[in-house]
């Protein structure tokens, strides 16, 4: 197959495209090459495969996003990945966020739409663009928050767009919906939570597992912005890319819709975070509170019982074998984080 990923050197995009090469397929990335750590990403898939192309390009215009539909064959799956990803960028500059996540995106489908309308295309969006969730009942127990009265938020819950974030991704995400009802186009949207692992160069603002073993290795002080109670589903990028790849072959099934995707009963606290790199690293891990960051949830935990039933994906990786899998994969490349001035 010929596929294109937008976005393809960031921390998802050149996993997912490590995968296809690895089975053969071609891939075109399609990146500004904006994000830290992308420029050391696209070298590893440049060494990796003749099947690899890049088009240097910026999806917050139409002629270049167009350019590269124009230069390439005919593209069998596209995964629409480019975005602006953190809360706090979205804040300081809400123009630079919609550009990228609402209009960007609006490119893609456009371009979709006039080159290659037989293509599937999936989209990366966010449990974000549920909101806050304030009306649903939370409790703490054990030193974490929990849901009093669900075990996991459905598809069915309502949207509740809230910071600029989440509203640039909420538009797209619905933008693709609406692309297949109104065009015809093979659309599917995944509602990611925290998706961590391999060749994430996460920061304090975005990618939180990421960081936080980041800064253990390297023996900095992390920020914790609220109480450190609150907890997420957090998601391997190896079932991540998995779920993507079943989505797509089930089309007929999966066309118009959208799944959260998320770790489900693989959850855990930024404070269990912590105590655990704590005993990889046996050392303790200096920290700092903050306030909370707007819209943040006191738990996000995904039901995936949609996507179970729709194109038989499960998580396999648990939070502990999937830290460890991390831990390693940074202590083997410390000297990429320095280059790219994470630390």
């Amino acid at each position: 197959m010929n596929i294109l990923i937008t976005g393809g050197a960031g921390f998802i995009g050149v996993n997912l495209a490590h995968d296809y090469l690895q089975n053969g397929h071609s891939v075109t990335v399609f990146d500004n090459l904006s994000r830290l750590g992308s420029s050391i990403n696209l070298e590893h898939l440049r060494s990796e495969s003749p099947n690899f192309r890049f088009h240097h390009g910026d999806i917050r215009s139409r002629d270049e996003v167009a350019s590269c539909f124009k230069k390439n064959a005919h593209f069998d799956i596209v995964y629409h990945l480019a975005s602006q990803v953190a809360v706090t960028n979205s804040v300081a500059e809400p123009r630079n966020d919609f550009e990228v996540n609402a209009l960007g995106s609006l490119n893609i489908l456009e371009a979709v739409k006039e080159f290659c309308p037989e293509a599937i295309l999936l989209y990366s969006s966010t449990n974000k663009v549920y909101g806050k969730m304030d009306d649903l009942a939370v409790k703490e127990q054990n030193g974490r928050y929990e849901y009093s009265e669900l075990n996991g938020v459905p598809e069915s819950r309502p949207l509740d767009f809230h910071s600029p974030y989440g509203c640039s991704k909420g538009c797209a995400d619905q933008y693709f919906i609406d692309y297949s009802r109104i065009y015809g186009l093979k659309t599917v949207v995944m509602r990611q939570s925290c998706i961590y692992g391999y060749n994430q160069f996460g920061v304090e603002d975005q990618g939180w597992v990421a960081w936080f073993t980041i800064a253990t290795y390297f023996e900095k002080k992390v920020h914790i912005y609220g109480d450190g109670k609150q907890v997420r589903d957090v998601l391997f990028i190896d079932d991540l890319i998995e779920a993507y790849k079943l989505a797509a072959d089930c089309i007929d099934t999966t066309n118009g819709n959208a799944y959260n995707i998320g770790g489900g009963t693989f959850n855990l606290s930024l404070l269990e975070l912590i105590k655990y790199l704590e005993d990889c690293f046996n050392r303790p891990i200096p920290r700092v509170f903050e306030e909370w960051r707007p819209g943040d949830q006191k738990v996000f935990i995904s039901d995936i019982t949609k996507a179970a039933s729709d194109f038989n994906w499960r998580p396999k990786i648990d939070a502990a074998s999937g830290i460890k899998k991390l831990v390693k994969f940074v202590s083997e490349n410390s000297q990429s984080f320095k280059a790219v001035g994470i630390i």
